[in-house]
């Protein structure tokens, strides 16, 4: 099953305050029923194991790559830059995600997920570029002394390799 069409089941539905529930917000009391989601699979709640299954991905990647020093532009190859467009949508929907979460409706492991993802998708073009040879593009001071930042080109090479 799609964890997208999971995300899109708590934001397409979101919880909706009972009677009870709105009385109690007034009287400014947290209702801790109301904001416990539980992991039912069918929109109660959003399972942290597929956060963490992401973490490790990631983790997977980075250990390949060069440690980040800059601000990295999203260039590269056309897979690199299909998943930096990803990355780009992922982030609009974590901002959107993030009203839903504030007001209570809306499972904030959903939001976590979201957030994850769009770091997944930065790491993968990371790792596209890696794979096929492709120089990275920092934005950075281009030596020590230099007052304007510019853009540099790294060789990715395995971190092993130094």
């Amino acid at each position: 099953m799609s964890r997208l069409f999971d995300i899109g089941s708590h934001v397409a539905n979101p919880r909706r305050k009972k009677k009870e529930e709105e009385e109690s917000d007034s009287d400014g009391e947290d209702n801790a029923k109301y904001n416990s989601f539980v992991c039912d699979g069918v929109g109660g709640g959003f399972d942290p194991e597929h956060i963490e299954d992401l973490e490790d991905w990631i983790d997977e990647m980075t250990d390949k790559l060069p440690e980040l020093s800059s601000f990295v532009l999203p260039t590269g190859g056309k897979a690199s830059a299909q998943l930096h467009v990803a990355r780009t949508v992922c982030r609009r929907a974590e901002r959107r995600t993030v009203l839903l979460v504030d007001d209570g409706v809306c499972d904030p492991n959903a939001l976590r997920y979201l957030n994850r993802l769009s770091d997944f998708f930065f790491t993968a073009a990371r790792w596209t570029n890696f794979c096929e040879g492709i120089e990275e593009i920092q934005y950075r001071r281009p030596h020590r002394g230099a007052k304007q930042r510019g853009r540099v080109k790294v060789n990715l090479e395995y971190a092993s390799q130094g």
